[in-house]
């Protein structure tokens, strides 16, 4: 079994200081693309106070809203609910990674979800 994450998510992860969130994601693109915050939580069709409240982890989404910000966005429907489901995972407290396979891709007809044990935090010098 690998602890291993993909090379971009390990980037992303050190470019921004620490593991990939869908809240930091929302965050990034609405800095991003220069939208305040108002404005992308009136697209998204939610409140002001909880877009910030997902976007400093305070709050979770659901997987359809998830998939449904992704459509609404222009991005991967599966990265925006892998992101929502590793949310769950960590506050349920278990050591896992999330990874989702497109259930038609394959030879089986099950859905696809792999949970991979999460390799140890690490600490960053203050």
């Amino acid at each position: 079994m690998t602890t291993k994450k993909s090379k971009t998510m390990a980037f992303l992860d050190e470019l921004i200081g620490e593991p990939m969130t869908l809240g930091g994601l929302l965050a990034a693109i609405r800095k991003c693309d220069e939208i305040p915050q108002a404005a992308l939580a009136k697209r998204l069709g939610i409140s002001k106070s909880h877009l910030c409240d997902i976007e400093k982890g305070r709050k979770a989404v659901s997987l359809e809203r998830a998939a449904r910000f992704a459509k609404e966005l222009g991005y991967s429907e599966e990265q925006f609910v892998r992101l929502a489901l590793q949310q769950m995972v960590e506050v349920a407290g278990l050591p896992f990674w999330v990874e989702l396979m497109d259930k038609s891709v394959g030879r089986h007809d099950k859905p696809r979800l792999r949970a991979r044990r999460a390799p140890p935090k690490v600490r960053r010098a203050a």
